[in-house]
């Protein structure tokens, strides 16, 4: 498709759709719960619908009216789904479903589109079955299709985290709140915490300290009212924009501010974004963010900061090749497993608009500011690219970018683009 270019401010209030990993969770949590679960605020994006999909083939009952999803727990005594899962291309289904079912003994089979039949597997598998589950790749591969078969009640573990995944860890707990014993997670990053913050939203016993996390089970969950805000992840695509073009103000609202997802704020201000919270709620971690245009400086991005800001890598590259001077991303190796190898990507589709950006093997080096140039660029099937070229096509003075796969975007922001047409100055 064709992108808008050269635009020069961008103002207004909109708000952005439900958090993507929190709605995951909760229909993950209501399924396992006893008891009816109503949802607000949950995100219709393709892999949200995946996880929708998973559950209702556990023979879970959900209800849909209006924006309010039901969901009817079956405490974990879930059905064997008839047929193998068609996950498409939902990481997050994939891995937390692993733990879901493999904690409830149900059989089945997973599998999703090429990209995910491509992503590892393993760092779930493997703490899995040390619990006692039955999960195995495709002839015997870490890839999907992924088997679970029925095995007796699962046993706690004790288990050093090898990589800084909030979705390994997730899975983990998934399993042990339907194990027999203690299950001891320690990170040696800490991780996004939504799955340990829901455990006890939902009435669940765990502890964590020192970046451990320590659960007793099985346990009996309860089902919930939950209110999904705003996901930060989304937000962050206009909060590029705003900075980035010139006497831009933009008000989102309703941002889901959880310290373990806002590294990227971190990143900004430390840049020198002109960015400013509002309205917030300390007890819902959320609230307003407005953002206005900034003059910025590059900076290194590493170490413990990079969980907190993984999925906002794409876009922070974007801000760095027009900030001033040298930004460095480091221990981001995480990106080259996710819906594409976002590290490459990033910095194949940059360059080609015209970015002094160059991959590493755990990041980017961008130096800027630099302008950039119309080109036909590709999502590479992964909706945070297709927002993050989106985004650098309106810094294009003239000329035309094209996007290649802009269908993509639809996996987590179905209305990306009208919300951005919504914050388009028409009139220059």
């Amino acid at each position: 498709m064709k992108l808008i270019t050269n635009q020069r401010q961008l103002t207004g209030l909109i708000k952005v759709p439900g958090d993507k990993s929190i709605s995951h969770r909760s229909l993950m949590f209501g399924a396992l719960a006893e008891g009816k679960t109503e949802i607000h605020g949950f995100l219709p994006g393709e892999d949200c619908l995946a996880t929708k999909k998973l559950c209702a083939s556990l023979g879970v009952v959900i209800e849909e009216k209006d924006t309010v999803i039901t969901i009817y727990g079956k405490a974990g005594r879930f059905k064997n789904p008839s047929q193998p899962i068609d996950i498409g291309n939902s990481g997050t289904t994939m891995r937390l479903g692993l733990g879901l079912l493999a904690g409830a003994g149900v059989e089945a089979t997973l599998y999703g589109d090429d990209s995910l039949n491509h992503r590892p597997m393993a760092r779930v598998m493997t703490p899995l079955n040390s619990m006692g589950a039955r999960v195995s790749g495709d002839s015997g591969t870490e890839y999907a299709p992924i088997k679970i078969k029925k095995s007796q009640p699962l046993d706690g573990i004790s288990y050093d985290m090898p990589v800084a995944s909030a979705q390994v860890k997730s899975a983990i707990l998934f399993a042990a709140l339907q194990t027999k014993g203690e299950t001891l997670i320690k990170e040696r990053i800490a991780t996004r915490n939504h799955t340990e913050e829901m455990i006890k939203q939902f009435g669940g016993q765990i502890e964590v300290f020192d970046n451990q996390i320590r659960i007793i089970g099985p346990q009996q969950l309860l089902g919930q009212r939950i209110e999904i805000p705003g996901d930060i992840s989304s937000a962050a695509f206009f909060i590029a924009g705003a900075l980035l073009t010139s006497d831009s103000q933009v008000c989102l609202e309703n941002v889901g501010l959880n310290p373990s997802r806002t590294g990227l704020l971190d990143v900004l201000n430390a840049m020198g974004a002109d960015i400013e919270k509002i309205n917030i709620d300390p007890h819902n971690q959320l609230g307003d963010l407005v953002v206005r245009s900034s003059r910025l400086t590059g900076t290194v991005v590493e170490g413990e900061i990079i969980p907190r800001l993984i999925d906002e890598l794409p876009i922070l590259a974007l801000v760095a090749t027009q900030a001033q001077g040298t930004t460095i991303i480091r221990d981001a190796e995480e990106l080259k497993v996710k819906e594409t190898n976002r590290i490459d990507a990033t910095a194949s589709e940059l360059a080609k608009l015209g970015a002094d950006i160059t991959p590493t093997e755990d990041g980017l080096i961008i130096n800027g500011p630099t302008p950039l140039k119309p080109a036909t660029v590709s999502s590479h099937g992964d909706h945070r690219l297709g927002m993050m070229l989106a985004i650098a096509s309106l810094l294009v003075k003239e000329g035309t970018v094209t996007l290649e796969g802009s269908e993509a975007i639809s996996v987590s922001y179905p209305r990306f683009f009208e919300d951005l047409n919504t914050l388009l100055v028409k009139d220059f």
